[in-house]
């Protein structure tokens, strides 16, 4: 089955709620956004976190300093960078990363490979922010990939009604959610729950 982060948490029955749901990753979101995480109170909700679940720190263009003390005091598993970050920085700061990719077309799509990171993650462009939009991207430019889709990650407009079927087309490694298993702006642990059974009834195996 496809591997499933659930992103933007902030409160602790919503991390307990994907954790026992079986989430794969738990994303922190540090960049400005109404999702936005202190590194106190990251810290706190990290310690719920058991060790075979992943936590992620989401990014957007930070400078090394920054990244460097986030992840140091919250214990950060990977680094996502959603912003116009250029591969070297990436590189340099040499955590283990996820590069997110706003798709508007098929040059998006082939750009990725610039980037040498452990997943990728394709995006819908975001509105008010980089990312988190709700909006669904066309799946069929995933089509050609020049990129493993052992390290794929699809995001964008996702949910328990659209994410089987996103896993049937597309056959990410896993998929990311943030909006999706909100209710009224606010996460929703029934909804963790639904996701997560979703992306697991396509049987797709990794």
């Amino acid at each position: 089955m496809a591997k499933v982060k659930i992103c933007g948490l902030k409160e602790e029955e919503h991390v307990l709620a994907a954790v026992e749901a079986g989430a794969t990753w738990i994303g922190f979101m540090f960049a400005p956004s109404k999702r936005q995480i202190s590194i106190d109170r990251a810290k706190e909700l990290a310690k719920l976190v058991p060790p075979e679940v992943k936590t992620v720190g989401v990014f957007v263009n930070p400078t090394g300093q920054v990244v460097q003390h986030v992840v140091e005091n919250v214990g950060l598993d990977y680094v996502q960078y959603h912003g116009s970050e250029e591969p070297a920085f990436i590189k340099q700061l040499g955590y283990p990363s996820i590069k997110a990719i706003s798709i508007r077309s098929y040059e998006d799509v082939q750009n990725a490979s610039c980037y040498d990171v452990d997943y990728y993650l394709f995006d819908a462009p975001g509105t008010d922010y980089a990312g988190g939009s709700g909006h669904v991207f066309e799946w069929s430019l995933l089509e050609r990939l020049s990129i493993p889709r052992s390290r794929v990650l699809l995001a964008g407009g996702l949910n328990s009604d659209n994410v089987a079927r996103a896993i049937t087309q597309v056959a990410p490694f896993g998929v990311d959610v943030s909006s999706g298993v909100e209710k009224k702006g606010e996460k929703d642990s029934r909804l963790i729950k639904q996701f997560i059974e979703a992306a697991a009834s396509t049987g797709v195996a990794k």
